[in-house]
């Protein structure tokens, strides 16, 4: 995750400043990501982020995921782009990675996902590697992603001073910008990112890769904190949250709780590198996400 931190030149101070609107001219509507989570916020509650990669195990069996996810309280849904070298990602998310891209997944058919998300309710975000959006087009990309209802990209490995083509791109369909900070990020940083940022700002817990965690720091709030005074309207908060008491301590602070690899470890069986029988997966993934949804959903009372 260091480019994340990563410090540029006065230059990056040019890079497109967004708010909620768009600039006249480009696609008008408001951030679906935003408006979710004022929803909740008028009820002092913090978002349910679920993260789930599209085409594990399967096209079909992700699809259903997706469904379980949005009928069982997650509110916004990251569908992750499978991808070969995800540096990012922990073991559990590496393995469901491999499995998708070893049945043939490839990111066309993603937007069969962000279709099945907000027909179930839900506010679909694409977690992608910026190689992979690069790859297909990123106009391509953002035309496509709108017309299929999504909402907006995360993109780990891509920072403001570099984003031009995706925040024009994004600006002219509407489509909202996640970018990530970190404990170790400097306050120059944090203010470059929440100018460019549109929906929320996604501040990683701690440095290192995604995965489960049996403790959660006090860094986070700090991190949500200054990122607040930065500029950042929202700010959600992942990597490493795997427990209702977890999602419970974050959502007290944030304005949305990201859980991934806690939810992907549901389709798979104790090994870790085998899909469990879609029946008995998709019931654990209801019952886990029943259970953080109502710890989040509760955080502050």
């Amino acid at each position: 995750m260091s480019d994340i931190s990563k410090e540029s030149g006065s230059s990056s101070e040019s890079a497109s400043e967004s708010g909620q609107t768009q600039p006249l001219g480009f696609a008008q509507g408001s951030s679906k990501t935003a408006a979710a989570l004022n929803r909740l916020a008028e009820g002092n509650a913090p978002a349910f982020i679920g993260y789930l990669p599209y085409g594990f195990p399967d096209g079909e069996y992700s699809l259903k995921a997706f469904d379980t996810l949005v009928r069982n309280g997650v509110d916004i849904v990251e569908i992750g782009l499978p991808y070969s070298d995800p540096v990012m990602d922990g073991p559990v998310i590496q393995a469901a990675s491999h499995i998708a891209l070893d049945n043939g997944e490839r990111i066309a058919g993603v937007f069969d996902a962000v279709e099945t998300v907000a027909k179930a309710g839900g506010v679909p975000l694409i977690m992608s590697y910026w190689n992979l959006i690069f790859h297909y087009g990123v106009e391509r990309f953002a035309r496509d992603f709108s017309n299929a209802g999504g909402a907006g990209l995360i993109t780990p490995d891509l920072i403001p001073d570099e984003a031009g083509e995706w925040i024009e791109a994004s600006d002219r369909y509407g489509l909202d910008r996640v970018f990530l900070v970190s404990p170790d990020s400097t306050e120059a940083r944090l203010s470059l990112v929440a100018r460019n940022a549109r929906g929320f700002v996604y501040a990683a817990s701690r440095m290192g890769v995604t995965g489960e965690r049996t403790t959660i720091s006090s860094s986070p709030e700090l991190l949500v904190e200054r990122t607040r005074q930065a500029g950042a309207e929202k700010v959600c908060v992942g990597i490493g949250v795997s427990t209702p008491e977890q999602g419970a301590k974050v959502g007290s602070y944030a304005d949305g709780v990201i859980v991934g690899s806690a939810l992907v470890h549901q389709l798979l069986d104790e090994s870790g590198s085998r899909v469990k029988d879609q029946r008995q997966g998709l019931e654990d993934l209801a019952r886990t996400t029943r259970e953080l949804a109502d710890a989040i959903h509760q955080a502050r009372g």
